[in-house]
């Protein structure tokens, strides 16, 4: 077995390989040093309070430890884990609200018309931080986690792409809808 310092010294990917070959509890306790952190202030977003997101943050390691093997390293472990974590606060989100939000479908017309500068990017910035936060609690969890992932964690198209498991032009697409629903809320909330 390696030294401690050596295993604290492994990549992510080759920390999950060493886990899922052995089955290690010790091994995925510095897994969940590394991102504890992390996965809980994500659960937070989503959370009424600490203690419901401590509890979810929980909830996603217990998966995590169960689910390790179908990480298959066609992105860096972290976007995985950051749309697992994303994934399980979504469904825990409506499951508990009741609601099922049908998929939207990405019309190719639409996804002609955005710029790459995306116009409405004055709007969706100048928002006030005490007005957001309201707003993005009013919208779909579906489009909090998509805007999250862009803005908050600064995820690339790309890295978006291969934590969701749809294409570039969906990608790109979601955000505008989900920015401009944004948009439209807080200013319908500017009481």
């Amino acid at each position: 077995m390696k030294t401690l310092d050596n295993i604290n010294k492994l990549s992510d990917e080759d920390l999950v390989e060493a886990i899922v070959k052995t089955n290690n509890t010790l091994l995925f306790e510095i897994l969940y040093d590394r991102y504890a952190g992390l996965v809980y202030n994500k659960c937070y977003g989503f959370a009424k309070d600490e203690h419901e997101a401590k509890d979810l943050t929980q909830d996603v390691f217990l998966k995590l430890f169960v689910k390790l093997a179908s990480f298959k390293g066609k992105s860096k472990f972290s976007t995985w884990l950051y749309s697992f974590t994303y994934n399980h606060c979504v469904n825990y989100v409506t499951r508990n609200t009741a609601k099922k939000f049908e998929k939207q479908s990405v019309d190719y017309k639409d996804i002609e018309n955005l710029s790459e500068d995306e116009e409405n990017d004055d709007s969706f910035l100048s928002m006030k931080v005490d007005k957001l936060k309201v707003a993005l609690e009013l919208i779909s969890p579906e489009e909090k986690m998509i805007l999250l992932m862009k803005y908050q964690d600064f995820l690339t198209i790309k890295e978006i792409e291969e934590a969701l498991g749809i294409g570039q032009s969906a990608v790109k697409m979601r955000i505008k809808r989900a920015k401009d629903k944004l948009v439209t809320v807080y200013n319908e909330n500017q009481n």
